[in-house]
């Protein structure tokens, strides 16, 4: 099924870099093939380069899959929230703080690619459960408007983005 791309005027501009590396709108051959390109990318690193970071201030690799993981997590329940109920305004995070108490370099990748898996898997779920309807519900999240399709492309994006991260930044 597709579901195309969201109106780009109705949102902040940020969403735009996260929408616009999303290939098409076959959004769930897209969230399949990405999870795939993600999980092969990370299990064919080996632990030293999961722990890399390429400054100080930056998070490892593992950290980084961690951030995908949670803000899933997080993009999954404003999706389900906003196609069920767009008048309730959903708080932001802090993804540093997230990732300072994710544990993510004490874990295990296969253990990590499991959980991604999972997530991505109820994600998948979730969008098969909107009615076209409530694709373009209007709410919000962290004061910005959004609705499900953006947030469904944003979130893919979101994916692509970090590993293109990884791919320039970490693989050296």
């Amino acid at each position: 099924m597709n579901i195309s791309k969201p109106d780009l005027s109705l949102f902040p501009a940020y969403i735009a870099q996260y929408v616009n590396l999303v290939k098409t709108d076959e959004l769930y051959n897209e969230l399949y093939q990405e999870s795939m390109d993600t999980i092969d990318l990370l299990t064919s690193l080996d632990e030293e380069t999961l722990l890399y970071k390429y400054e100080a201030n930056k998070w490892t690799v593992k950290e980084v899959f961690q951030h995908i993981i949670d803000c899933e997590r997080i993009f999954q329940y404003r999706i389900l929230s906003i196609a069920r109920n767009p008048e309730v305004a959903l708080a932001g995070f802090d993804e540093n703080v997230f990732a300072e108490n994710s544990m993510a370099d004490k874990r295990n990748i296969m253990d990590m690619v499991r959980e991604f898996s999972m997530v991505r898997g109820a994600t998948v779920e979730v969008l098969k459960s909107i009615s076209t309807k409530a694709w373009d519900n209007m709410g919000m999240a962290n004061n910005n408007p959004c609705s499900p399709r953006s947030i469904a492309y944003m979130l893919l994006g979101h994916e692509i983005h970090h590993r293109n991260v990884i791919e320039k930044k970490y693989l050296l």
